[in-house]
């Protein structure tokens, strides 16, 4: 277990100040009208649709798990890549906020590796890339991450994959693909999905930071689950 220590300057900021940073980047548009789902009440969201977990979560936890991807522990050199503030909420179908639910994250670095031992391009990986963070949901089931845009690489499209558990019990894992991102039409994994409207649940927007300076991005994805779970306000 990572023993806990006083924040740093950068963890006070994800910690206190990231969400409502990303909060305030989101704006008021919480539930997308693609979220909506056809025929059933009107009030019920869409569920997020489930993906495979692949082959490439992590088989070593590294030491540093905590919800900025781009510093490990205390560095002072960032991983390359496009920074992207990704954040969301977690939620009921009903849009009752789920509590206290761990969303974990991973993904590729720039250049394509896991930090998996079996991944592709292991030689290569970017040696400042966390590549797996978690973040425990607020009160309003809200989470948030600063990592890197995912890229490509052999065989699929760029995607970050999400788990979402409360205690022992996994409630949803899924993958995060860029919206309008060309090889999504390739990818067998999105394909699989069939329906239009399940596929719009795992894709959302990369949109560039107002005002940022060194070109920043951000990310917006509401979580929906397909059951109630035990601390949602439901």
């Amino acid at each position: 277990m990572t023993k806990l220590r006083s924040l740093t300057p950068r963890r006070a900021f994800l910690r206190r100040g990231g969400l409502s940073a990303a909060a305030c980047l989101v704006g008021p548009n919480l539930f997308p009208r693609s979220l909506f789902a056809k025929g059933l009440f009107a009030e019920e969201l869409m569920r997020t649709a489930a993906m495979t977990e692949g082959p490439f979560y992590p088989d070593r936890l590294p030491l540093d798990t905590d919800n900025d991807l781009l510093v490990i522990n205390d560095s002072i050199t960032p991983a390359v890549g496009e920074v992207t503030y990704l954040s969301g909420r977690v939620l009921s179908q009903a849009g009752s906020p789920v509590r206290n639910a761990l969303v974990e994250i991973w993904q590729v670095d720039h250049h394509g590796a896991y930090i998996h031992s079996g991944s592709v391009n292991l030689d290569k990986r970017d040696q400042n890339f966390q590549g797996y963070g978690r973040f425990l949901t607020d009160g309003e089931g809200r989470y948030f991450f600063r990592t890197v845009k995912p890229v490509p690489y052999p065989g699929r499209a760029p995607h970050i994959h999400f788990a979402v558990s409360q205690g022992s019990k996994r409630l949803l894992t899924t993958q995060l693909l860029v919206n309008g991102e060309p090889l999504n039409e390739r990818d067998g994994l999105l394909r699989r999905l069939g329906d239009d409207d399940v596929k719009k649940t795992v894709l959302t927007d990369f949109k560039p930071l107002p005002e940022s300076k060194i070109g920043e991005l951000t990310a917006r994805w509401d979580i929906v689950l397909g059951m109630t779970p035990s601390d949602s306000d439901s």
